[in-house]
């Protein structure tokens, strides 16, 4: 049997899969892909945590009852009998699973999908590598006690290399063992670790990269028939489980919402470096299919592949920038502060006037005016809140990379022709001003909640904003003249003066 005798969903049938992370943005959609397009596999054994005084089976039941689970429940109520809650945690021994748990996953999982992580790039040292790569060594300790185990999938992120220009698809060897990281952040205290984090990094940008490239080097390890994914920057989704559909802030969604919101007015960016952006379910098809080339190739050692928009249909920053702008003025969100007229620029003084100019004084000045008004004033903080968001991409956003994705291309040609329908990946046919489109559509649906119904009225509040920008900027702009004007009329007596002076 190969990886194309097979189809995908008959290679899943009957396979019990076990899954950690399910409940966040991607693990949602993999959770879904499967039960949709997968009808006869086994049971989906996902791990839940007790996370801010809520128990794993509420968590799950709230899960239920938002999409795209819902969309499954609602259609396919049977698909979902075949999720099977399991309570624990991967950064506790043993995942802290209960001894019936474990025995059955033990005895019944035949394939991984290893996606709990934080990716936050604020973490401490110790939250990023307790959570990121503790996380993972657990999670394959367990693995190697599975006999049936034929496909793990470890899913790390294309910017674990960032001091890399080109990042292949391959193993790269960190400086230090994952064993030492861990034991040197459970011994030493944080002020010590945080006074040593700049030196452990060895030049990578945060320690979330820093983390993921030790968990790949845990699992390189591993002995296991590893498939490790890197996919780029994850977004909204092309068509499943709803076109455009999205539900967290990360990457360039935050930034779209500040930007159409009018909170964000500058950007420091690099206009032509590449934005590498991959629609969530388009990453999600990539995973299910190469955990399903893993477990029919069995490979001695893991396999790396990019989940990334290759060359062939680039998207700059600055392009994607315009679009996000064009299409907030189309179909703006409900409560816009401004009117979305933001740039970028690539020089950081610059960058730093207009965000005092442009950010913090209105901030301060309608902060002002609303607590003169006897209300509780929140500007200021949502500014300080965006800049130090922005500062912490700012790597991301004035360096550009070159991702590999030969693997990626390659896989999509072992599909046969229903499957390369069913899981597509093929991210060539993507038109990005019309996914922006979508995407921000998604956005303001999914994300913010804002109903279909409402973009009449917000379009007419955003021609109202476009006319006060229009004034806003004529008074600035005179002002600004008449400042120079004033500064230069003394110098315009002396030097009639001066000439005067000369002529008698």
């Amino acid at each position: 049997m190969d990886s194309k005798s097979t189809s995908i969903s008959e290679w899943y049938r009957g396979r019990n899969i076990f899954i950690t992370g399910g409940t966040g943005f991607m693990g949602k959609v993999l959770i879904y892909k499967l039960m949709l397009s997968c009808p006869n596999l086994g049971n989906v054994f996902m791990l839940v945590r007790k996370k801010k005084g809520v128990d794993p089976q509420t968590r799950l039941q709230h899960l239920l009852q938002e999409n795209p689970l819902k969309t499954i429940n609602e259609k396919y109520p049977e698909r979902l009998k075949k999720l099977i809650l399991i309570s624990g945690d991967t950064i506790e021994d043993n995942l802290a699973l209960s001894t019936a748990d474990k025995e059955r996953l033990l005895r019944e999982v035949s394939v991984v999908f290893h996606m709990a992580a934080n990716v936050k790039f604020d973490l401490t040292l110790k939250e990023a590598v307790t959570i990121n790569v503790l996380g993972t060594q657990n999670v394959v300790d367990l693995a190697k006690e599975m006999p049936h185990l034929v496909s793990f999938i470890h899913v790390s992120t294309s910017y674990s290399q960032c001091t890399e220009p080109v990042l292949e698809e391959r193993y790269y060897e960190c400086s230090e063992s994952p064993e030492v990281v861990i034991n040197t952040v459970k011994n030493l205290s944080d002020d010590v670790l945080h006074a040593m984090t700049p030196k452990i990094l060895h030049g990578q940008p945060n320690t979330y990269a820093y983390s993921k490239a030790l968990s790949e080097e845990v699992v390189q390890k591993s002995n296991l028939p590893v498939g490790v994914v890197r996919p780029s920057i994850v977004v909204g989704s092309l068509k499943e489980p709803a076109v455009g559909w999205v539900d967290n802030i990360n990457g360039p969604t935050g930034l779209m919402i500040g930007a159409g919101k009018g909170v964000i007015r500058i950007m420091l960016c690099e206009y032509d470096c590449l934005l590498n952006i991959i629609p969530c379910d388009m990453a999600i098809n990539a995973f299910i299919a190469f955990a399903r080339k893993i477990g029919v190739e069995k490979p001695e050692k893991p396999m790396y592949m990019n989940v990334t928009s290759g060359s062939e249909n680039p998207l700059s920053w600055g392009c994607a920038v315009d679009m996000g702008t064009k299409w907030t003025r189309k179909n703006p969100f409900s409560g816009v502060l401004w009117y979305p007229n933001g740039s970028l620029t690539s020089l950081k003084l610059y960058y730093w006037v207009c965000v005092i100019l442009f950010h913090l004084l209105p901030a301060y000045i309608i902060d002002t005016v609303i607590t003169l008004t006897g209300n509780k004033p929140f500007l200021v903080r949502v500014q300080y809140k965006v800049n130090n968001a922005i500062k912490l991409i700012n790597y991301y956003t004035t360096k550009e990379w070159q991702f590999r994705n030969d693997r990626m291309r390659q896989l999509q040609l072992e599909l046969n022709p229903s499957d390369r329908e069913v899981f597509f990946m093929d991210t060539t046919v993507i038109s990005w001003d019309n996914f922006i489109g979508i995407y921000l559509l998604g956005v303001r649906e999914y994300f913010l909640k804002d109903d279909p119904s409402t973009l009449p009225r917000a379009r007419k509040i955003i021609n109202y904003l476009y006319y006060a920008d229009m004034i806003v900027k004529t008074l600035f702009s005179i002002f600004v003249v008449w400042i120079v004007y004033s500064y230069l009329c003394p110098y315009k007596q002396l030097i009639a003066t001066t000439f005067d002076v000369h002529e008698i």
